[in-house]
């Protein structure tokens, strides 16, 4: 083993400080601020050798993380400088703003000569968010073979398996020995870099099995495919949801999946990385739905931003004047018992943090298939349980603080029983609206939250203020 110290003297300085780049991140994750200071000052001193000694080597994601990281001039500038050293695969790994301002900035011609060296499924990334006037240019520029393979995958809709697909692949007939299916792979020059399963198909390419690597190295190369070749029991037809197909790579532990069209022919391979990033953006988009805000992305302009955030908080404000017409409904007896103004907000709080809680558990639930017609009433019954104990336990501990704040046994024991009605009924309207939603076809990640919320304000100040006038008799 050399020594690492010994190396960087032999090799200089330069050496030294280029293997001290290669790790752009700092403890937290995040681009290093003074890696970023070197690059910035290479831009704008158009320093071409540094640009391509810590820069250009960069692995795609961190290519990715440096562009999200600096300015958008710089950006452009750092393209501009790189030229044929950018590699454009980089742009899969940036959110879509970022992807499209850098598109636009470069020649159709370069885009196209960059899109025939990638796989597939990187190039329909790039090309499906540009315009279909630049589509066509780009793609009239591709060989007749790359191009077919790409127009294929981008007339399958958006977020499903087809679009994801990556239409090389390796397939053989199943009278070929494995010893032609050896040569086969050595010779032909057309086949993917990397691959993990081998394909059989019939003449028409109706997919008829599969056959992992490593089984064919260990057969002598007399023996016939056919004979060894496994049924292919997870075939993904290329209609079919991405997400749902995430799925089914989690359920049976798939590297890879056979993507098949409707007359079970194969037309692409879907692959683990594909798959990752999937069920990264699933998690992500519904985790961006529970708040309300769409597809946003954190490159996107105030505007756009702003115009995203509108449609929902414009139903919150709608739902928020009826809760305030619940609490006018009692305007006399806050007025008469002025405790009543400050202690009604708790209730109605933690109703909505209880139905946040259990709304967020469903939607994930629904999301992964984990909840369904078979369990569901069972997981309502528990549900409401929980409401029930944790209404329990923090109705009591509330109407003790209430009661001794402000010297009232009777006011302490209204909003105990005020609050295990709300908790009750946030837990019910956490996991029912959800499912109510999902039954109708909508998405309950996105329309959720407003409900619940609305469901536990107006029960919660009904509950409260409604017991306090029912109890004190006041009209």
């Amino acid at each position: 083993m050399s020594d690492t110290g010994e190396d960087d003297r032999k090799q200089g300085p330069v050496a030294a400080e280029i293997r001290e780049d290669q790790d752009i991140y700092s403890e937290d994750g995040s681009v290093r601020s003074d890696y970023l200071m070197h690059v910035g000052a290479a831009i704008a001193d158009r320093d071409l050798l540094y640009l391509r000694q810590h820069v250009a080597r960069l692995h795609a994601s961190e290519m990715g993380d440096l562009l999200e990281a600096i300015q958008a001039e710089q950006r452009r500038m750092l393209v501009s400088l790189l030229g044929d050293d950018f590699d454009l695969s980089a742009l899969t790994e940036v959110d879509e703003a970022i992807r499209l301002d850098i598109v636009e900035h470069l020649p159709n011609d370069r885009i196209a000569a960059a899109l025939g060296e990638m796989d597939s499924d990187d190039a329909v990334y790039i090309l499906e968010d540009l315009d279909q006037e630049d589509q066509e240019e780009i793609l009239a520029k591709l060989p007749f073979t790359e191009r077919v393979r790409l127009r294929r995958s981008l007339d399958y809709p958006e977020s499903t398996a087809g679009r994801r697909m990556q239409t090389e692949f390796v397939a053989v007939p199943p009278f070929w020995t494995v010893g032609q299916t050896i040569d086969y792979m050595r010779e032909d020059d057309d086949l993917p870099e990397s691959f993990t399963q081998i394909f059989v198909i019939d003449p028409t390419f109706k997919l008829l099995g599969t056959l992992d690597l490593d089984r064919v190295l260990r057969t002598k190369r007399s023996v016939k495919i056919e004979t060894i070749m496994r049924e292919t029991n997870h075939p993904v037809p290329a209609e079919m949801d991405q997400e749902e197909a995430a799925q089914l790579f989690e359920q049976y532990d798939l590297l890879s999946a056979a993507v098949v069209d409707e007359n079970n022919r194969l037309v692409g391979v879907l692959t683990i990385d594909d798959v990752v990033d999937v069920i990264q953006e699933e998690a992500e988009e519904d985790l961006m739905r529970l708040g309300g805000v769409g597809d946003e992305e954190l490159s996107d302009s105030i505007g756009s931003t702003s115009r995203s955030r509108v449609p929902w908080l414009l139903v919150n404000l709608l739902t928020a004047f009826l809760a305030a017409s619940v609490i006018a409904l009692f305007e006399a007896t806050i007025e008469q018992i002025v405790a009543l103004a400050v202690l009604m907000p708790i209730v109605a709080g933690m109703g909505g943090n209880a139905g946040s809680q259990t709304m967020t558990v469903t939607v994930r639930a629904l999301a992964t298939r984990d909840l369904d017609i078979h369990n569901a009433w069972r997981i309502v019954r528990r549900e409401a349980g929980v409401g029930l104990l944790n209404g329990l336990l923090f109705g009591v501990l509330i109407g003790i603080v209430a009661g001794a704040w402000f010297q009232d046994v009777n006011l302490g024991g209204i909003i105990a029983v005020a609050m295990l009605i709300n908790m009750i009924a946030a837990a019910l309207a956490g996991i029912m609206i959800p499912l109510l939603l999902d039954k109708f076809g909508a998405d309950p990640a996105v329309s959720s939250a407003v409900f619940v919320t609305t469901v536990t304000d107006v029960t919660g100040f009904f509950a409260f203020l409604g017991l306090a006038t029912w109890w004190f008799g006041i009209r």
